[in-house]
């Protein structure tokens, strides 16, 4: 403990009623300034997360010295949906990920700001990303490590590898993004010429009088999600949304498209679902690559689950340019 404190400031030692949290890298850095200096910023980032919960206020930025664009991603999040880590230490490996490093598999639980609406503490992980100095780039909320590494390793060549893992991290900023509200990244990622495309359960009447769930698909532009979205967004007192499966495959025969399929929880003071997202990615353009397709549909239909050869994935897409 005499380590830690000498390398963080005296704000970072909290009250009584909130845990500190100590972060130790287990491998995966040779630097032991640079793996130190990780290790101090993760540790206070959830200490003051932890102090800040126990307090009811804002994170405090300023004692926190991130970069201007982090502190802006973690207080959008924090506004909607804060946090708490449960441990008070935390022990993991560092991903070295060829611009930087990650940590990941960091526990969670989130504490809505509303919690007779949302009425139980919720399990996530997050992952933190820095630059070669050690210095940070991103706080996300992300999948498990045991779904994130054995989807890296199924790879089928080095540029397969590299791409999966652009894609988890865009998986990772995309459920953020939805935690946090933040339409601009969701606009971003979309391509102009978008396809949207949503299933809903309604009843078809037959002759004899009798009904069956069947699904509805309704088509939307690129412009007309993000306006839908956007209201969901303004009349959401709370909104929490979750990836708790992940599928990434290449196209056999575009190697620029790849087909991402993920289980979706969404759940608001107004509404709630679960199902299934589809997402085709194009690769064309390395340093942006962006979604042509996205698709949902119910995880059920009429109290069954909706059948595995009807969900949308790459087979519905296969001339592709």
């Amino acid at each position: 403990m005499k380590r830690i404190l000498y390398f963080l400031p005296l704000f970072f030692i909290v009250a009584a009623n909130a845990q500190s949290v100590f972060v130790t890298i287990s491998d995966g850095i040779n630097d032991a300034l640079l793996k130190e200096k990780i290790e101090n910023t993760v540790s206070g980032i959830l200490t003051e997360a932890n102090e800040a919960q126990a307090a009811g206020r804002s994170l405090n930025f300023s004692v926190l010295n991130l970069p201007k664009e982090v502190s802006e991603s973690m207080a959008m999040l924090w506004e909607n949906v804060p946090f708490v880590c449960p441990d008070e230490e935390v022990v993991e490996h560092c991903i070295s990920t060829g611009t930087g490093y990650q940590i990941r598999n960091i526990p969670l639980l989130m504490k809505p700001t509303n919690p007779q609406e949302f009425k139980e503490d919720d399990y996530q992980e997050a992952v933190i990303s820095f630059d070669k100095k050690g210095v940070m780039q991103s706080f996300y909320l992300t999948i498990s490590n045991n779904l994130y590494m054995q989807i890296i390793r199924e790879n089928l060549d080095v540029t397969d590898k590299k791409r999966k893992e652009e894609i988890l991290n865009y998986v990772d900023r995309f459920k953020t993004s939805y935690n946090d509200k933040n339409i601009k990244f969701i606009e971003q990622v979309f391509s102009d010429d978008a396809l949207i495309i949503t299933g809903k359960v309604i009843q078809q009447r037959h002759g004899d009088g009798l009904t069956s769930p069947k699904i509805q698909y309704n088509k939307q532009n690129k412009q007309q999600y993000l306006t839908n979205l956007r209201r969901a967004f303004q009349n959401a007192k709370y909104l929490h949304v979750d990836f708790d499966s992940v599928d990434v495959k290449r196209h056999p025969t575009n190697p620029n498209y790849y087909g991402v399929q993920v289980r979706q929880r969404w759940s608001s003071n107004t509404y709630h679902d679960e199902g299934y997202v589809f997402m085709l990615w194009d690769f064309r353009d390395e340093k942006a690559p962006q979604i042509h397709v996205r698709t949902w549909q119910p995880e059920k239909i009429g109290g069954k689950p909706f059948p595995k050869d009807e969900i949308f994935s790459l087979r519905d897409f296969g001339n592709l340019k």
